[in-house]
């Protein structure tokens, strides 16, 4: 069973919400090069949002991704395959080449539960151009029942490769998954399941091998855990543990030896209490975030006051 996952590992997407995109050329091409040598399947290189759409003022190459970049940057595709995410709205189809004119092998659309039409829209615009698909439907810990339901009718008629289950909260635990995971298998059982876990409580690691033991082959992960607020199931950790005869270990520590650490030392990710505190109570991190960002970073009961008072749940709901 162990042997069909995949990871997927999105460092430099996830990772990138930490430090705007900050990476240097000389890391993205370590990074592809060190999870080429572990064999890891895929590299989310970026996201293919659309400047125009974004109001960007200055370039951000990861952020938007360009495909003669992406050619500069990999002049010559290794074992690992390349990815990139788009966001509903943000994305402008003219800026999508055919695949065999781009570096990249597969787009994943991110969107909520209520855009999955617009979600399977691009999809079936990317698989028409050739692209391997995926759809990950985020913040899923607060979806009822009867959405889900509309929504895998909508993806049972769509070319979508590999459907996620996106525990964008932290705030599963592996009974969760384990439930998620029947959910999703029972009603689309010929789609391929991805993972995509943060470690808010520590369950990141223990939650993606639940998914992977209930049959979900696509698992994303990040070098050092980096992603956004307490990051992502590790990428070592599952090099390291899955019985893949392909996985070597070595090339992944190497990448977090010679840049990872100074990074760890710039830019804070992981597992720290406020996004703990968010992840228990089922909350998007960005008020840790910004509690993070301020100068009482370290009041924890102060900031779990504040996020478990009575007002602070009349706060407008915003995605």
């Amino acid at each position: 069973m162990e042997h069909s996952s995949k990871i997927i590992d999105c460092t430099i997407r996830d990772g990138g919400l930490i430090n705007n995109w900050d990476f240097s050329v000389e890391f993205v091409q370590d990074l592809y090069n060190g999870l080429s040598s572990a064999g890891v399947e895929y590299m989310e290189i970026g996201y293919k949002n659309s400047p125009k759409l974004l109001n960007a003022t200055e370039p951000n190459p990861w952020r938007f991704l360009d495909d003669n970049f992406l050619k500069e940057i990999i002049p010559e595709k290794k074992f690992t395959k390349l990815s990139a995410l788009v966001d509903i709205g943000r994305v402008d189809p003219d800026d999508i080449l055919p695949r065999e004119q781009s570096a990249l092998d597969m787009i994943r659309v991110a969107c909520y539960i209520r855009e999955v039409d617009k979600g399977l829209e691009l999809v079936k615009m990317f698989h028409d151009l050739g692209y391997e698909t995926s759809l990950n439907i985020m913040a899923l810990s607060s979806v009822p029942e009867n959405q889900l339901i509309e929504a895998f009718n909508m993806v049972k008629e769509s070319p979508v490769d590999v459907v996620y289950i996106v525990d964008s909260f932290g705030s599963l635990d592996p009974a969760d998954i384990e439930h998620q995971v029947k959910k999703f298998k029972e009603m689309i059982p010929d789609i391929q399941l991805g993972i995509h876990t943060h470690n808010n409580m520590q369950l990141a690691f223990a939650n993606t091998l639940t998914a992977m033991r209930n049959g979900v082959t696509f698992l994303d992960s990040s070098v050092y855990g980096m992603g956004r607020a307490a990051g992502n199931c590790n990428t070592e950790l599952l090099v390291s543990h899955i019985q893949k005869p392909s996985y070597e270990l070595k090339p992944v520590l190497g990448v977090i030896e010679k840049h990872m650490l100074e990074m760890r030392q710039k830019w804070e990710w992981g597992y720290i209490i406020p996004y703990m505190i968010s992840g228990t109570i089922n909350e998007h991190p960005r008020v840790a975030m910004a509690y993070r960002a301020s100068e009482d970073r370290d009041k924890f009961e102060e900031f779990y006051d504040k996020v478990t008072s009575p007002e602070a749940s009349l706060a407008p709901d915003q995605n």
